[in-house]
């Protein structure tokens, strides 16, 4: 077509291509399709068009350019709008798909369901509830939660996924359509709380009321609930019945959980005899969860059986590398085997790893603000600095002033009334965040970071 002088593509034609480029991840071709659709006018006049060539750039994860051909459309509708918050979201950008969000409001475009999911999608990535809280009135106006379970499924996430468990059970109790994702979702908020029982009985519950058989995520919830709440043997139970009771086949992630679970109670042998048995390779996640347990038990022997499969496996993943090196250093530290540490830090530096700074995220007024360890950039600063150390001094007096209490000094950050303290002053992520919000925060709202 591209060589017949007499034959020109429609508009329906480059629609079509763009399709096919979508579904074979050809992006290097949809670029260039970019370029026809421009050069012919077609990308000015056709909506469809539009959409097809954002989602192209979206897609390939190339979001700067994904943002300039949206800027490049003259009235965005809100479809556009999602795809361009979606492609925000998925790669871990929630604030920023956050900040679309509020501009399409700014610009009088009204979100429709698929956009409110995406929102609040990313309100469960940053934490954002009191965004997420506004959503979530918007959509009862609409009486989409009676009428979309997905917009429903999404408010139990971003509530179970905010801290507010409560909430979230709520807004689940009250959804007059369930699927197996709204299931997914209270499950996974049950295990994040370690509430295992209240997690098992929602494996029970769904097949009762709603008829929903558990999917490989539902049981991959329940196991992490199993995990986090030292419920060992109900655990191992569920992983061996799997496939029995409700004909799934256990995963990788399924074994990695009750490894994990195994570990956090103390069994290690235990754990290294279920990774030796399992049907597929280990992968890192399983060794991970071994070597977590060896440092908590302080086993030397299987934490450098684990490190030694997680380099063999992480090979040229510098940061994984670096991770699991330190956690070994830290296992020889905590038995006194301190030439073994040195050794292994120095093994670090030589390899020039560099560890990621940790970070820590808080809501005030709305605006979620990210405090990276070691970053001195925050405008406030001076103020946050004060505030962190009027709370520590005034947090050391009320501890020493508590009878019979060894003067051992804390560490950590304010978090939901409960203070406490860190003698350094500097400015790192979870302490950062608290002061910001001690200092900027109103006095009635409870910190979450």
């Amino acid at each position: 077509m591209v060589k017949e002088e007499d034959i020109a593509p429609s508009y329906l034609t480059f629609h079509f291509l763009i399709v096919a480029c979508l579904k074979a991840c050809l992006f290097s071709v949809g670029n260039q399709i970019h370029c026809w659709v421009v050069k012919n006018g077609v990308f000015l006049s056709d909506g469809h068009v539009q959409t097809g060539v954002l989602r192209i750039y979206v897609e390939d994860k190339v979001l700067l350019d994904a943002r300039k051909v949206f800027d490049e459309i003259p009235q965005p509708d809100v479809v556009k709008w999602d795809v361009l918050m979606n492609g925000y979201v998925r790669c871990g950008l929630g604030s920023e798909g956050l900040e679309v969000f509020r501009e399409m409001l700014v610009r009088g475009v009204e979100p429709d369901e698929f956009s409110v999911t995406t929102a609040l999608t990313a309100c469960a990535q940053v934490g954002a509830l009191a965004q997420g809280k506004w959503i979530h009135e918007f959509v009862k106006k609409k009486r989409w939660i009676e009428s979309d379970v997905f917009v429903g499924t999404a408010l139990v996430d971003m509530y179970a996924k905010c801290g507010c468990i409560e909430m979230a059970v709520e807004v689940f109790e009250k959804l007059t359509r369930r699927n197996v994702f709204s299931w997914a979702a209270l499950i996974g908020g049950y295990a994040a709380y370690g509430y295992a029982n209240k997690a098992i009985t929602c494996l029970d519950r769904m097949e009762r009321e709603d008829g929903i058989k558990p999917d490989s995520v539902v049981l991959l919830g329940v196991l992490a609930a199993c995990a986090h709440g030292g419920f060992l043997q109900e655990g191992r139970a569920m992983l061996g019945n799997m496939e029995a009771r409700y004909g799934i086949t256990p995963k990788h992630e399924h074994y990695s959980c009750i490894v994990d679970l195994m570990c956090r109670a103390g069994r290690l042998d235990d754990a290294l005899d279920l990774i030796e048995k399992m049907p597929m390779k280990p992968l890192a996640s399983v060794w991970g969860a071994l070597l977590n347990g060896c440092r908590t038990h302080k086993n030397v022997e299987l934490g450098e059986l684990a490190v030694k499969n997680l380099l063999d496996l992480e090979k040229g993943n510098a940061e994984e590398e670096e991770a699991a090196l330190v956690q070994l250093s830290n296992i020889y530290f905590s038995v006194q085997r301190n030439p073994e540490a040195s050794k292994v830090r120095g093994m670090i530096e030589q390899r020039g790893i560099r560890k990621t700074p940790g970070w820590s995220v808080l809501e005030v007024d709305g605006n979620v603000t990210k405090f990276v360890s070691g970053d001195v950039s925050h405008p406030n600063l001076r103020q946050i600095h004060t505030v962190i150390h009027l709370l520590s001094v005034d947090a050391l007096q009320i501890l020493f002033s508590i009878e019979h209490l060894s003067p051992v000094i804390y560490t950590g950050a304010l978090s939901k009334g409960y203070v406490v303290v860190e003698t350094r002053s500097t400015y790192e992520g979870p302490r950062g965040a608290s002061g910001h919000g001690a200092a900027f925060d109103s006095p009635k709202q409870e910190l979450e970071t």
